[in-house]
């Protein structure tokens, strides 16, 4: 790993990106997927910072266990490595390129959805960072776009889709099944909300005392941790998107009122963690 943190902007890098997808195209592309009744596969690429070279000059001291034959000397790289600033971009433009030159078209909308349309077959490929879902179609043209990525990177198969960053996929006849149960055991065991008592609404009855500014601030850092871990939870469940919108406003300031809110949140989605959307088969898309 290089030293990022001591890289300047404008000397030893000029640009970032990360291609990061947006989770609104990965659930358009699972509904598409759904009622198309298209194949849904994922891919890992190994190392994926290390494939591209670098347009800076820059140089790092010699790594533990490689011998100079002169003292103070170091290396120059040639290509990226990862914590480097610009590693992320170097990655997307040399795979981006690589597509396009497959005859893949970049979405205007998302710059890590790639599509491929012919005659006979519709191929879809997204990317997050070194995560890959393929879907379409045809299986012929998933397989012969994943033999020209592995030829091209080393891309590890991990088959149909089933995990993808931090959602479970589950495909049935009826359609696709989206949740994040994991997620929500890991956040109910970290706040030790696992043995709690369920209840059946995301919301307290009174809320007039999370405006109340005189109480007494409670704990900051650790409403922040989770408001920021249920902000991620609504991606698949909506059901508590007010709540937790609510609730992100006193970020700055919250009491044990806000703390207690939190809780009822959390002991709503522990009365059924697996709970998510669901996009079906059947439909007029």
């Amino acid at each position: 790993m290089a030293k990022g943190y001591s890289q300047l902007e404008g000397v030893d890098y000029f640009d970032t990106f990360s291609p990061v997808a947006k989770l609104t195209t990965v659930k358009i592309l699972l509904a598409l997927a759904a009622a198309k009744k298209w194949h849904l596969h994922q891919r890992d690429v190994d190392n994926a910072f290390l494939h591209r070279e670098l347009n800076e000059e820059i140089y790092m001291s010699p790594p533990p266990g490689l011998s100079v034959s002169k003292q103070g000397q170091v290396c120059r790289l040639t290509k990226s490595l990862y914590r480097l600033k610009q590693a992320s971009r170097q990655w997307f433009a040399k795979l981006s390129s690589f597509l396009i030159s497959l005859g893949f078209v970049q979405s205007k909308a998302g710059y890590s959805l790639f599509v491929q349309n012919t005659t006979n077959n519709f191929t879809a490929l997204l990317v997050y960072v070194d995560d890959v879902i393929l879907t379409g179609n045809s299986m012929e043209a998933i397989n012969r776009t994943k033999t020209l990525l592995h030829q091209a990177f080393r891309i590890k198969d991990l088959g149909k889709l089933k995990f993808f960053l931090g959602f479970e996929v589950a495909r049935i006849t009826k359609g696709i099944h989206l949740c994040q149960r994991k997620y929500v055991v890991d956040i109910l065991e970290e706040t030790r909300m696992l043995n709690s008592k369920p209840c059946q609404s995301p919301l307290m009855r009174n809320t007039k005392d999370l405006f109340d500014t005189n109480k007494t601030v409670h704990n900051i850092d650790s409403y922040r941790r989770l408001i920021g871990k249920l902000l991620y939870l609504i991606n698949s469940r909506p059901d508590i998107s007010f709540s937790v919108h609510l609730l992100n406003q006193f970020v700055q300031g919250s009491t044990i009122h806000h703390h207690q809110v939190a809780q009822q949140i959390l002991r709503y989605i522990k009365a059924d963690p697996g709970r998510g959307l669901f996009f079906p088969a059947e439909t007029n898309i």
